[in-house]
């Protein structure tokens, strides 16, 4: 069994566990209550103008496609680049349907320079990938670089320190669903232990809206979701200052 420390894996190696858990993600997201949703409320809040005509958009962290088809309901008529560490999960993300404007980079979000991904972008959507990177205080600030002024980021994060009842939710979710599915589906729960523990491990909302002032955005705010994922899941709001 895979060591999962107090933080969770190590960060180098989250991608092979998401590569692990690639094939039975859909099935295992698809049966959380809310989890497209939600996706699709974090887009919605980035308030993209003229459905996204004219507009370059990154999707940081696309896993197999939900975050990406949230951006693309959003912003039909965007140009939209969708970044992956995990092959697994982008070969998920690929093999279903999109228009020429989606484009899938298999590459670290650290990298994507590398990889020939290069801003200015008008928007960029980042779920859940914040709290999976070793140095997020940089990429926050790699973020603010690559946006154009006054682009939007929207971090769709799992943040419960700031609610004792929110903690206890997400822990009892966690062992009693989330942990044995992951099992069940893969036979290996070290993606889904990695995710209850950086889970509880990741800031606040008040600390990470703090985080994100830091790295220089400006209009910084958050909004929680509804039904039993209030005060779990946050959509954080940000712009690059003009």
């Amino acid at each position: 069994m895979v060591s999962v420390g107090n933080r969770g894996l190590p960060r180098e190696e989250v991608p092979g566990a998401f590569d692990i858990g690639a094939h039975a993600y859909d099935k295992l997201v698809g049966a959380n209550p809310g989890y497209h949703d939600h996706l699709r409320i974090s887009a919605r809040r980035m308030r993209i103008p003229g459905g996204g005509s004219g507009l370059r958009l990154l999707d940081a962290g696309c896993g197999t496609g939900a975050s990406t088809a949230a951006l693309l309901e959003a912003a039909p008529h965007a140009e939209i680049v969708a970044v992956d560490a995990s092959a697994g999960m982008l070969a998920q993300a690929a093999a279903k349907s999109w228009p020429a404007t989606v484009r899938f980079v298999h590459s670290p979000i650290e990298a994507i320079a590398e990889v020939g991904v290069h801003g200015p972008f008008d928007g960029i959507l980042a779920a859940y990938l914040l709290r999976n990177l070793a140095d997020p205080d940089a990429q926050l600030r790699a973020f603010r670089d690559v946006l154009r002024p006054g682009g939007t980021l929207a971090v769709h994060e799992y943040s419960v320190r700031d609610s004792r009842a929110a903690a206890a939710i997400w822990n009892a979710v966690c062992w009693g669903v989330i942990i044995p599915a992951g099992w069940r589906q893969t036979r290996d729960s070290a993606l889904y232990r990695h995710l209850w523990r950086s889970v509880n491990a990741f800031d606040g909302a008040a600390a990470f809206q703090r985080r994100l002032t830091a790295a220089g955005f400006t209009g910084v705010h958050s909004e929680t979701m509804p039904g039993w994922q209030r005060d779990i899941v946050h959509t954080f709001l940000a712009d690059a200052p003009r």
